[in-house]
């Protein structure tokens, strides 16, 4: 299941694999190289045999999500809680959309998922950067006190990256807590990009946001299975009210805008994420294993090829960021390697402060290609 031939990758349309001449080794964009679970493919399969291809219908979405929140991360939530959406980021513009004004004052934490620049630049809200600090040993970590002068000077809401994209954070329950309580004494609400919790690796432990806020803080949540199932091109994600008061806000905003969001869902998608959340829990547990192994693979192939980059190990997704700041690189590490190696990495500067110097690179493939990977931008 995780040792897609490289022959047989290339014959796949997707923008992973075609952004790039044929010559380059891609491993930039968050699509992983992997054969489909076993449920998502039946459940798939027996669609088309039925021609079922029509308009998005809810159905069991919001009921498996639940199931599925409870099995793996003791979370209870109700389904009535629980809208689809297309993606991760309408669900968190609609969320920004449904509690914020134009003009409004809204934070992140760069370097984070380039995505949340433009939202915000698009729809007209103020982005109020509070960057991520790093220490001594590469990892990162939330600026508390950057976050309550932020909130203190009127800041409307909170995009909030948990398990944070790219830098591989799983913020703890204390974390979030804070987060939490910082919220409520300043009247923010806060937007939680989940969309990576189902690939928490060994040795960290997922909270949702949801869980460890009081019922006095306005908070949203956003998850879905498109990343740890790789299912971005068919369109299905899930927003959860974090309280009856925010449900009854969304499901009013969103039933003003139903051709923005209703029509936009995929219907596959819907089918594909009730199986991925009802059946494919065993192939997900299989997959964090082998990621974990190429985790360590990766970390082993730095330091052995190139001990100068420096690298946190992540703690959740198949993405890691690398520090190319001491590799006497001129210019985008980035594009150094794509030119010099003909690997396709992420650069780090389209995720903002803190990126310049970084590139994103993603670990979702097969050992054998993890190999290559490495050893094209081995100097």
């Amino acid at each position: 299941m995780f040792d897609v031939p490289l022959d047989v990758l290339r014959r796949r349309t997707s923008e992973k694999w075609t952004a790039y001449p044929p010559d380059v080794l891609p491993a930039w964009v968050a699509e992983t190289d992997f054969n489909l679970a076993p449920p998502v493919r039946r459940a798939l399969d027996h669609a088309l045999d039925l021609g079922d291809t029509g308009y998005a219908f809810p159905g069991a979405l919001a009921h498996a999500f639940a199931e599925f929140a409870l099995a793996e991360f003791e979370w209870c939530i109700s389904p009535e809680h629980v809208f689809q959406v297309p993606d991760v980021m309408a669900g968190i513009t609609q969320a920004l959309l449904a509690f914020t004004e134009r003009g409004a004052r809204v934070v992140i934490n760069p370097p984070v998922y380039a995505p949340f620049f433009e939202v915000l630049k698009t729809h007209e809200r103020a982005a109020v950067h509070v960057p991520l600090v790093r220490d001594q040993s590469a990892r990162w970590h939330l600026d508390f006190n950057g976050l309550e002068k932020a909130f203190a000077n009127g800041a409307s809401a909170y995009v909030i990256c948990s398990p944070h994209n790219p830098v591989g954070r799983v913020w703890s329950r204390a974390d979030l807590r804070r987060v939490c309580e910082l919220a409520r004494r300043y009247g923010v609400t806060v937007i939680a990009d989940e969309i990576h919790a189902p690939l928490t690796l060994p040795g960290a432990q997922f909270v949702p946001l949801l869980a460890t806020a009081s019922p006095d803080v306005r908070c949203v949540s956003v998850m879905s299975a498109s990343k740890a199932w790789n299912l971005a091109g068919l369109k299905c994600a899930v927003t959860i009210a974090g309280t009856n008061e925010v449900r009854d806000a969304l499901r009013s905003h969103l039933h003003a805008i139903p051709t923005e969001i209703e029509s936009r869902v995929g219907h596959l998608g819907v089918q594909a994420s009730i199986a991925a959340f009802r059946e494919g829990r065993e192939w997900l547990h299989e997959l964090v294993s082998h990621l974990d192994r190429n985790r360590t693979l990766l970390m082993d192939l730095l330091r052995e090829r190139i001990p100068a980059a420096r690298c946190a190990a992540p703690e959740a997704t198949y993405l890691a960021w690398i520090d190319c700041g001491a590799l006497g690189i001129a210019g985008e590490p980035a594009r150094h390697f794509r030119e010099r190696g003909r690997v396709a990495l992420e650069p780090g500067a389209k995720y903002g402060a803190g990126g310049k110097g970084y590139v994103r690179l993603n670990f979702g493939t097969s050992s054998r290609i993890l190999r290559d990977i490495v050893g094209r931008m081995t100097p």
